[in-house]
């Protein structure tokens, strides 16, 4: 016989609540509505798609090129990587919510 799970109210001490959309239970500074990390979630979908593009691309290079590729695929690491990393930055500085800024 399987052994029965308890209720969440045995397990923490009392019957636990999250005030998910009970807009009069949250507190004056909460606001459910903000990135809760502050950075705009299209930055970071936009930062992941370009680490995996960009990963391809340069493996693609040095696995099937020359030498010359290969030194191409290294400039392209030494350019590319700052230039998104600043672009990205200065679109998250943007988009960020600044009325709710993270806490």
């Amino acid at each position: 016989m399987a052994p029965r799970n308890p209720p969440l109210s045995e397990v923490v001490g009392h019957e636990p609540y999250n005030p998910v959309r009970d807009d009069s239970r949250l507190s004056p500074t909460e606001d459910l509505d903000r990135d809760p990390d502050g950075v705009p979630h299209s930055v970071v979908g936009m930062t992941a798609g370009f680490a995996v593009v960009f990963a391809m691309l340069v493996a693609f290079m040095f696995l099937a090129g020359s030498a010359v590729t290969k030194i191409a695929a290294l400039a392209i690491c030494a350019v590319a990587v700052p230039v998104v990393v600043s672009s990205l930055r200065k679109k998250a500085d943007r988009e960020r919510d600044h009325v709710h800024p993270s806490r």
